[in-house]
């Protein structure tokens, strides 16, 4: 298990002007990553990586979300590395897992965004914190999602309107970022 990839991308997210926030979260990654050599495996009890796909249309006006069947909430799609180093191609994967669409494209090879959250516990799964990078992707709109047996749906939805249906930071910071970067 490599965790090096992870760490290169976060080393350079930290880099960036990011929020007080994001940049405090970005170094408890960095250390969590490096105290656990574990880390890219659900057996790591403590939390482990997660790699995200922030959906967008090509005018960055919408976002694809899907309504998380466990978590019962409007989210971007996304799952654990299981063992992947390359969180990219753990957000790309699971964007067309839950997704169905094919014609997908990577915006950035860079982190987007950055969150460490909690998964309170389930069924035999302790409750644990995701340490999840994210990552934009485009899709073409044209092409119909099929929601998969993790969501109970999938939409579109204006950037704008993403707060209603959700509003976590960690969601409001993704839209926010979005629309900076429409506007240039």
């Amino acid at each position: 298990m490599h965790r090096e990839p992870a760490l290169r991308l976060l080393r350079a997210h930290a880099a960036l002007p990011l929020d007080a926030h994001e940049a405090a979260m970005t170094i408890e990654t960095m250390l969590f990553i490096e105290a656990h050599a574990d880390c890219l495996l659900r057996t790591c009890a403590s939390g482990h990586l997660t790699g995200s796909a922030w959906i967008v249309n090509r005018a960055r006006t919408r976002t694809l979300l899907t309504h998380h069947h466990k978590l019962d909430k409007w989210l971007q799609l996304g799952g654990h590395a299981d063992g992947d180093g390359d969180l990219l191609a753990v957000a790309l994967r699971e964007a067309r897992e839950e997704s169905g669409l094919v014609r997908l494209r990577i915006v950035s090879t860079e982190i987007f965004d950055l969150d460490r959250h909690w998964i309170p516990p389930r069924k035999t799964d302790p409750g644990h914190h995701h340490y999840d990078l994210r990552f934009m992707i485009e899709a073409d709109e044209a092409e119909p999602p099929v929601i998969s047996n993790e969501s109970k749906d999938l939409a579109w939805i204006d950037v704008t309107r993403v707060t209603s249906l959700n509003a976590e930071e960690s969601m409001a910071r993704m839209v926010r970022k979005t629309i900076a970067l429409r506007a240039g």
